[in-house]
């Protein structure tokens, strides 16, 4: 017999056996987007290793004022889970995600289980008590810069984990073990920081806008105002006028400007006061997107407001 013959159907047999043993294609990961920096920043941390979720909102534009572009549309048609503030920030998305119809998991951050909100500041000059006052949880009420406090950031850890588990549930493990590590990260974050600027907590400053309450709360700080009552309204001049006079009679030690803006106001304001101008930025601007921004932020804003309020009065 010519056993020549038999060969071909011999190696059909082993590669046959050989496929049905391979491991079959590694599921692949979700297409996620997230819309600003620090949120992106909690999101790649919980995908390392397993995807690069998409950025939305680049460059150090302001989620207050975002316009979207054909090319954000197109991600987000594509996406299988946007992440999120919630419509007291990024209100550009409200009609935008409305007309996905359901194709993507939409998950809001201000929802998070754990999360501790706080209510709107009234004006432009607080009070000592609307540093304490926390949220009803109507959503109109409640300052959207959530993530400014690093226990903030914990729970939407556990939230972004629970999202992207139920959608890519073959990645859970994978997730749940990133999130902890984050969740660690972001807990020896928020002792370090505490530390840092407990020697300047009383000292009182001025913001550019009202996007720092969760910070301040988070480390006892004590902001006395905010330039503008948001980004796009520019203040009058009896708004300035209040400003003034509160930073002279608190004897405020630094005004603060963040990058994106004119530093005309600021300067404008601490004129002849003694008081210093600095900068802080609630979303990373100038930092690489990616799983460390949110730290180099927080550590940022820290090293920022600790170096001008220790500084001596501006001559």
């Amino acid at each position: 017999m010519d056993h020549a013959g038999k060969r071909p159907l011999a190696w059909l047999s082993l590669a046959a056996a050989l496929l049905l043993a391979a491991p079959g294609p590694a599921a692949a990961e979700p297409q996620v987007v997230a819309t600003i920096p620090p949120i992106h920043s909690l999101v790649a941390g919980v995908m390392a290793d397993i995807g690069q979720p998409h950025l939305l909102v680049k460059g150090g534009a302001s989620p207050h004022t975002y316009a979207l572009r054909p090319s954000d549309a197109e991600m987000l048609g594509h996406a299988d889970v946007i992440f999120w503030v919630g419509d007291g920030l990024e209100n550009f998305l409200v009609r935008p995600l409305a007309a996905l119809g359901g194709g993507a998991d939409v998950v809001a951050l201000s929802t998070a289980p754990g999360l501790r909100l706080l209510a709107t500041r009234e004006g432009g000059v607080w009070e000592e008590d609307e540093h304490e006052h926390e949220t009803d949880h109507k959503h109109d009420a409640t300052d959207p810069h959530i993530w400014l406090d690093p226990a903030n950031a914990q729970a939407m850890v556990g939230a972004i984990v629970a999202a992207l588990s139920r959608r890519d549930p073959a990645h859970a493990q994978a997730y749940a073990a990133n999130g902890a590590r984050m969740s660690d990260r972001l807990a020896n974050l928020r002792g370090e920081i505490g530390a840092l600027l407990a020697p300047v907590a009383d000292r009182p400053f001025l913001v550019f806008h009202d996007a720092y309450q969760y910070f301040e709360t988070a480390f006892g700080l004590s902001a006395v105002g905010a330039i503008a009552v948001s980004p796009e309204r520019p203040p009058g001049a009896r708004r300035l006028g209040e400003l003034r006079d509160r930073v002279q009679a608190v004897g405020v030690r630094c005004v603060f400007r963040e990058p994106q803006f004119t530093p005309r106001l600021a300067e404008t304001l601490a004129d002849g006061t003694g008081a210093r101008i600095g900068v802080l930025d609630p979303l990373g601007a100038d930092i690489k997107a990616g799983p460390d921004l949110y730290f180099r932020l927080i550590r940022g804003d820290a090293e920022a407001l600790k170096g001008c309020l220790e500084a001596k009065p501006a001559g």
